[in-house]
């Protein structure tokens, strides 16, 4: 079916920043690179506005002029490569803290540099791409900073080894190319995902401690002043009160709950902060994980 100028011109208007032009036109590489960047971190879309009537007539079969067998050297999608070669790191940096360094943040600049290098009719050999960016990893240890001298070098090597496409591939249909982004877009944003849910966790538990404090200061000021009429025995009472109110606390329930919920409540915390699955915060993962066993032995023991 024949490309419309029309609808790529509307498809870059309402869904440019994802690259529904691209997807439109049949480029997708250049598609996915606009979902992962939003449109090139918003410039690449507006400079997209310029080269829409060529890419529809490339797109409905019109002939592509090149000067060589080779592409020529291109300023502009060298600086991309290194640009997006540094956006993927910092991305596997933030998204993937438990995998080493020196293996997450090359193997993702050198995917960056290489989906840059597979914009239009051109491509890369993505081996020797990657493996430049493990070179050169090599030489700083994985460290953040890093990330721009990893990515020049997987950049030089993927300019030294650019190439055409072969012409008169076959095309894939819709259904499979929607799925071949879908699986790259779940790759690049599960992990990100998955760190910011962490994140917003612990700071929706701070938040409501913060905002039980005037509660908690409140029944504190209670007992002192009952204190001095209290027996021993209300004594234990309180303190165990505490202790229970606590023990839900920790398991994020409500007081009162049910056994179950708190069983429930319990196995589900326990994978989620068990040591073994956070070695990059050791530390705060093993105290949490006492603190689940001493909140369930308190509610669960002695109903059992």
């Amino acid at each position: 079916m024949a490309k419309q100028l029309l609808v790529a011109y509307g498809l870059w208007a309402l869904g440019g920043p994802l690259g529904l032009h691209h997807l439109y036109l049949g480029r997708d590489s250049h598609a996915l690179l606009w979902m992962l960047t939003l449109g090139g971190f918003g410039a690449g879309w507006l400079w997209d506005v310029w080269h829409l009537p060529s890419w529809v007539a490339i797109a409905n079969g019109a002939p592509v002029a090149r000067p060589g067998p080779v592409p020529a050297l291109s300023a502009l999608r060298l600086a991309g490569q290194v640009l997006v070669g540094v956006y993927f790191g910092l991305a596997a940096a933030l998204g993937l803290p438990g995998i080493p360094a020196m293996l997450a943040q090359p193997l993702a600049v050198g995917l960056g540099v290489q989906l840059v290098a597979s914009v239009g009719d051109q491509t890369s050999e993505a081996p020797r791409t990657v493996a430049a960016a493990f070179a050169a990893s090599l030489l700083f240890q994985g460290r953040v900073l890093a990330l721009l001298p990893i990515s020049v070098a997987a950049a030089i090597a993927s300019q030294r080894h650019r190439r055409y496409r072969h012409c008169g591939a076959p095309r894939h249909r819709l259904p499979a190319r929607l799925y071949r982004l879908a699986l790259a877009l779940v790759a690049f944003a599960a992990p990100l995902a998955c760190r910011g849910l962490s994140g917003a966790l612990a700071l929706a538990r701070a938040v409501t401690e913060l905002l039980l404090l005037p509660l908690h200061a409140g029944r504190l000021l209670a007992e002192v002043l009952g204190f001095a009429g209290c027996s021993r025995g209300c004594s234990a009472s309180v303190e165990g009160n505490e202790r229970q109110r606590r023990a839900f606390e920790v398991l994020g329930l409500p007081p009162g709950s049910s056994i179950e919920a708190v069983h429930r409540s319990y196995r589900e915390l326990v994978k989620f902060w068990h040591p073994d699955h956070n070695r990059h915060r050791a530390e705060e993962a093993e105290q949490r994980f006492i603190e689940l066993l001493e909140a369930y032995e308190e509610l669960a023991g002695p109903r059992r």
